[in-house]
């Protein structure tokens, strides 16, 4: 009877306790079901923002622009200096050298002396020239004379012809001697009997520096001798080698600047003057630079490492910093909706996929999807990086 009335009460117990279990699982589920549905599943191209994180963000908006951005093309060169101011300095008639004064990187002047030859055959020359002038001018009087006994029927046509034929021949001969003397540093105008000398000058052709000096006191040089090779570095150039695939990238009066391959310190300007008109056998060109700013550590012979600016029609670009890497993939921000959840107001970015093109001075060629509204799309371009950051942490940073 005792376990009758124990069995009774454990029934109701359960009786009780049973709907209350339901009915409190029951409200559970349905408090969940309320709060998945207050919790929205964002897409994942799709950043929020809440006031305070997009103030923090410090998000600025900007527009895709068309801009001419420009290229660099990396090129080896060699400074060199134009055939006008290069000179190879020799004696035409060789001789020995009397006096030498300068050294290999002496500054010199156009004119100036910068060595003394001695030859015998000067001597001679100048002894030739003086016989044949004296000749020329008896031969000048007679040619006068016959002339006008020609004229009064006095003198025959044959005399006459044979003192016109002697009078050329020694004027002829008479100014090439001139010219010899003059090769050799001379004036023939001012030489007399009494000033005949053994040595002649040699003098500079340009003003530069000696490149090279190959004599020595009493050395005896050729005619086909080179004696000194004198520079001028005032005008100096580069000769670069491009690839014929880069020819068409080139123009003149593009901008470029260079270093010198052994200095890592200034880098210089310069500015393309000429470009090659052939095709070399290893496919190559030759282009060449004028260098517009002088220094003294630029020399002809020096190897130089250049940057060509190559001109590009306007792009696509944005500021570079508005352009995220993630995943090996290039993306920008855009801005996607201002709303508000619970009662609190939320920004919506999108995330959308570029390629990215060249870049220089600060922006970048954007290569944007199809369908994407330039003219219309506000796009951030300062404080990308933290709305990356609150992809990646979207625990953290989003709503």
């Amino acid at each position: 009877m005792k376990h009758f009335y124990t069995m009774k009460s454990f029934l109701r117990y359960l009786l009780i306790i049973i709907p209350g279990t339901f009915i409190f699982f029951s409200c559970h589920s349905k408090a969940k079901e309320a709060e998945s549905k207050e919790t929205e599943n964002l897409p994942e191209n799709i950043v929020e923002l809440n006031a305070d994180q997009f103030k923090l963000a410090g998000v600025t908006y900007g527009a895709v622009e068309n801009k001419n951005i420009s290229t660099t093309l990396k090129v080896n060169g060699l400074i060199t200096v134009s055939p006008k101011d290069l000179a190879s300095v020799c004696a035409p008639l060789g001789g020995f050298v009397r006096k030498a004064d300068f050294v290999q990187g002496s500054p010199v002047r156009k004119g100036q002396v910068l060595a003394v030859m001695e030859n015998q055959g000067f001597i001679e020359l100048q002894q030739n020239y003086l016989e044949s002038r004296s000749k020329l001018e008896y031969a000048e009087g007679e040619f006068k004379r016959h002339k006008e006994l020609y004229k009064d029927d006095v003198s025959s046509a044959k005399n006459f012809q044979e003192v016109t034929a002697n009078y050329k021949s020694l004027k002829a001969g008479v100014t090439a001697l001139a010219q010899k003397l003059s090769l050799i540093g001379i004036d023939a105008s001012r030489l007399r009997e009494d000033n005949i000398t053994s040595t002649v000058p040699v003098i500079s052709p340009i003003s530069g520096y000696i490149k090279t000096v190959n004599i020595n006191l009493g050395k005896f040089i050729g005619p086909e001798d080179v004696m000194f090779e004198i520079v001028n570095t005032s005008n100096l150039n580069i000769e670069l080698t491009l690839f014929e695939k880069d020819i068409t990238k080139v123009a003149i009066g593009q901008k470029l600047s260079f270093s010198l391959s052994n200095d890592a310190g200034p880098v210089y300007s310069a500015k393309i003057t000429q470009a090659g008109k052939s095709i070399a056998a290893d496919r190559t060109v030759k282009v060449y630079a004028s260098v517009t700013e002088s220094s003294n550590k630029i020399l002809p012979g020096m190897f130089v490492n250049a940057m060509i600016e190559t001109a590009s029609s306007p792009v696509p670009a944005l500021p570079s910093d508005a352009i995220i890497r993630f995943d090996d993939k290039d993306y920008i921000f855009v801005f996607e909706r201002n709303k508000e959840e619970k009662g609190k107001p939320v920004t919506e970015f999108r995330m959308i996929e570029v390629k990215k093109g060249v870049t220089n001075n600060g922006y970048t060629e954007v290569i944007l999807p199809e369908g994407f509204d330039s003219k219309t799309a506000r796009v951030v371009i300062k404080g990308a990086y933290n709305l990356m950051a609150a992809k990646k942490n979207a625990g953290e940073m989003a709503c």
